[in-house]
């Protein structure tokens, strides 16, 4: 073969190459890898096993998520009750905590004073918040962590098309499946989530704060991942826990892990 054939061959092989590394970089995540996306939604409901969500015919959008995008199916809650495990979703850290104390203040960062420190914006949104009887100061860490109350709105501020780079949305006692049925948390998710499925290089994270159980700690609990930055029909079997999620959303947002999410394996493998 002639050398300029031959030359204008390698070329060939050598453009082709780099387009399929772009591809990789841009189109997908590499495996083992966490995409860096543009939002980041976190929607936490109350004390229901996986086994009582996916699959019961009162939760069918739980269920078709799950199916349709992706779900983590061995996922534990790290303890018993509702706040130790808020503050590790947030902090990666019970920082000791073992009930549902309304007073006590902790200390250290959170996904939240990270994202601040890096100039990139977040927000948590209550319902009911701040005076509602439905609201439960328990399910919203950040009220916690003097300096980070300012950053907790009502849910009504919330807005899909205005959204920060992290949202992490407390439903009532009510929609969350704490004081009301299964049908209704899941009609309550039906109608929330549907305008956030579409928005570009987005993941929307719905979890269980705990179980019934004591499995894992805190006993198997249903996490989702839903979004355009979520590859369809996906599945991690792998353990994981709040921990694990915490770990997920940093590397998501380009941030440094905290506490025992740094030792926690992010989610990996469903991601677009």
């Amino acid at each position: 073969m002639p050398d300029t054939r031959k030359a204008a061959r390698i070329a060939r092989v050598l453009v082709a190459a780099v387009a399929f590394g772009l591809f990789i970089a841009v189109g997908a995540a590499a495996p083992g890898r966490v995409p860096r996306v543009a939002h980041v939604v976190v929607i936490v409901f109350e004390n229901h096993e996986r086994s009582s969500v996916i699959g019961n015919p009162l939760a069918p959008t739980f269920t078709a998520l799950a199916r349709r995008y992706a779900e983590a199916t061995n996922y534990r809650a790290v303890t018993h009750p509702s706040l130790p495990n808020y503050l590790a979703l947030v902090s990666g850290s019970t920082h000791g905590v073992t009930n549902d104390c309304t007073d006590c203040v902790q200390h250290g960062p959170t996904i939240g004073s990270q994202l601040t420190q890096a100039g990139v914006s977040w927000s948590a949104y209550a319902e009911g918040f701040p005076t509602s009887p439905l609201f439960a100061k328990k399910h919203v860490p950040f009220l916690y962590f003097p300096g980070q109350e300012g950053y907790v709105h009502p849910l009504t501020d919330f807005s899909p098309a205005h959204l920060p780079a992290f949202s992490f949305v407390v439903p009532n006692l009510c929609h969350d499946m704490h004081d009301c049925s299964t049908a209704v948390g899941d009609r309550w998710l039906k109608k929330f989530i549907q305008p956030l499925l579409t928005l570009k290089r987005t993941v929307i994270f719905v979890v269980f704060d705990e179980g019934t159980t004591t499995i894992g700690g805190g006993g198997n609990v249903s996490m989702i991942a839903a979004g355009t930055s979520i590859r369809g029909h996906a599945t991690y079997a792998n353990r994981a826990d709040h921990y694990n999620l915490l770990r997920t959303i940093e590397d998501a947002l380009g941030v440094p892990p905290l506490a025992r999410a740094a030792a926690a394996e992010p989610i990996t493998g469903i991601w677009r």
